[in-house]
């Protein structure tokens, strides 16, 4: 009963408001009837002393017939105060942008306008401009995953206009309430397949493939050449799988996850999101402090990793608090050229050096049975580039072609992954090392400057690693809030920045000496839940109809299982016995 009177008294409310409004500027004594007929008795409801007073028609004012209206208007509103239903009836309200009242529409200047407006509000009044620029391959790392993860400066706002919504509407309130600007995601895409083809390239070649050559050497040639194209195969697969569960559901992975699984699922990936972002992270800190070191011994100057790591906060620090990644992309573009001119100095190097002898390195092996699951686990962490696959695939103007264009992508990159690891582990063989710079000639000034260029390369993309697992925190600690309004919020997440970046720099100063090792331990632990075991979890129980494919589904789930459970104990193993 109290629901019914609740709704009957919001009912009324907007009737009586345009009242009130309709009595401050209309004249009592004036009707909208013709001076030959009577008033209407509706017209007498509650009278007021103004009301005793003989009433007049409205068309005898100067311009009468335009405000004429507005007396009928009035006439109607007090009508409908005698035939309303009784207060027990209840019925579903219309919300006011469904229709335009006559009252509003004549009240209100630029009501129907107005009406447009509010009807299209949800329209789509954004540049759907996906990747135009390399601006634009950023901006999808504020949708990693397909999760928004951009931070706006509109965030504080939003709480404010959240609270005014609450209240009843007046001439005071704004048009167009405020929203967020609608995530990359959630617009449609425009990215040709030629555009989309590039991007999924420099999406997955980034700097995991300079691990290769010594994933090589602690694998053997042959073996670690057929389990880079197995990886590349069934990693293929899982995105194909994962893509199938978009199609159906839509969202980003951790909707996908919800939707199928609910919020527990969705909590499980991006945590593994985060803690896979942080192990790149981590990962940027030991190859960076490593490739600078050999750079300054090269100059006769001997620094600790220890210190160098230190050293790297003074630029990741200040880094880490830009809000909007989009202002990174001078610098990572720069820092991808320079990752161009260090593949392609070892490419010339590595095919110059065999092409002058007769043969490759006479300490080259098939396979390494001593270390071999630290290629497993470096290869993994390779073609880990799952975050970037959905939001890519939004972007595209027909993504019905993205499969053909993640293929090719895949095939291409396989080739270029393998040709890397191969050649520099036939030119070097057992004297491979992690840091490949290091192998080359280091009295050459060129091979010093592209080792120290690769270096700042490798270090101003760690903020870019950093940013979805950031936002993915400060979502669960913080909220909605934003800095921009209160200071306050916006040094607390300051705070928690830096210490998140003091810690991944301590506990790379626990791998550091091991980094490829530390690779092959990202690699199986966080990597292999987000590639193969939730693809294939999300796909059996959501998507998968026959048996063959469940039973593929739980094949690939025990596989990624076992993968990531002996490959971590394996590489944890062989890090304690101290193997180079």
């Amino acid at each position: 009963m109290a629901d019914q009177f609740l709704t009957a008294s919001v009912r009324d409310e907007e009737p009586e408001a345009r009242e009130a409004i309709l009595a401050q500027h209309l004249n009592p004594q004036f009707t909208a009837t013709f001076q030959e007929e009577s008033c209407p008795p509706s017209e007498e409801v509650n009278p007021g002393p103004e009301d005793t007073a003989e009433q007049q028609s409205s068309l005898r004012l100067q311009g009468g017939d335009v405000h004429r209206d507005l007396y009928r208007i009035e006439a109607k509103s007090k009508q409908a105060k005698l035939d309303k239903r009784a207060a027990s009836f209840s019925f579903h309200p219309r919300e006011p942008e469904d229709a335009i009242e006559e009252g509003v529409a004549a009240l209100e200047p630029g009501s129907f306008r107005r009406h447009f407006v509010q009807q299209h509000k949800n329209g789509n009044f954004d540049d759907p401009g996906v990747t135009t620029s390399f601006l634009g391959f950023l901006d999808l790392y504020g949708n990693f995953a397909g999760e928004d993860l951009a931070e706006t400066e509109e965030d504080s706002l939003l709480s404010e206009d959240r609270e005014s919504r609450r209240l009843p509407p007046s001439e005071q309130s704004p048009l167009l309430r405020r929203t967020r600007r609608r995530s990359r995601v959630g617009r449609p895409g425009d990215a040709s397949n030629v555009k989309t083809f590039f991007t999924l390239l420099k999406a997955f070649v980034g700097t995991g493939i300079i691990f290769l050559p010594k994933a090589f050497r602690n694998g053997g040639i042959l073996f670690s050449s057929i389990t880079l194209v197995t990886v590349s195969m069934i990693t293929t697969l899982c995105f194909h799988l994962l893509l199938q569960c978009r199609q159906r559901y839509g969202g980003g992975y951790g909707e996908i996850g919800e939707r199928i699984a609910g919020s527990q699922l969705r909590s499980l990936i991006l945590a593994s999101i985060a803690i896979s972002q942080l192990g790149f992270v981590c990962t940027c800190f030991i190859f960076t402090a490593e490739n600078i070191q050999a750079f300054l011994r090269a100059m006769a100057t001997d620094v600790s990793t220890g210190s160098l790591i230190l050293l790297q906060l003074l630029v990741l620090i200040p880094l880490a608090w830009i809000r909007n990644i989009s202002k990174l992309g001078p610098v990572a573009l720069l820092a991808d050229v320079f990752i161009l001119l260090g593949l392609g100095y070892i490419y010339w190097y590595d095919i110059a050096t065999l092409a002058s002898r007769p043969g490759i390195d006479p300490t080259v092996e098939l396979f390494n049975p001593q270390s071999f699951t630290l290629t497993i686990g470096s290869s993994i962490f390779t073609f880990e580039g799952i975050g970037l696959v959905l939001p890519i695939q939004s972007s595209m103007r027909r993504p019905q072609y993205f499969d053909r264009l993640l293929y090719t992508v895949m095939i291409i990159i396989t080739a270029l992954f393998t040709a890397v690891g191969a050649l520099s582990y036939a030119t070097f063989g057992e004297r491979t090392q992690t840091e490949i710079f290091s192998n080359f000639p280091q009295t050459s000034r060129l091979v010093n400057t592209i080792q120290f260029l690769y270096a700042l390369a490798v270090l101003v993309g760690a903020p870019i690693q950093l940013f979805p697992a950031t936002r993915i925190m400060e979502g669960r600690l913080f909220g909605h809030k934003s800095g921009k309004g209160d200071t306050s919020v916006k040094w607390k997440k300051n705070i928690f920045r830096m210490v998140l970046v003091l810690c991944c720099a301590f506990i790379s100063s626990v791998g550091a000496g091991d980094l490829d090792k530390f690779v092959s331990i990202i690699g199986s632990f966080a990597c292999v839940p987000l590639v193969y075991i939730y693809p294939a979890y999300l796909h059996w129980k959501g998507v998968a109809e026959s048996p063959w494919a469940k039973r593929g589904d739980i094949a690939m789930m025990s596989l990624g299982f076992v993968f990531m459970v002996y490959t971590t104990i394996a590489t944890l193993a062989v890090w304690a016995q101290g193997r180079p």
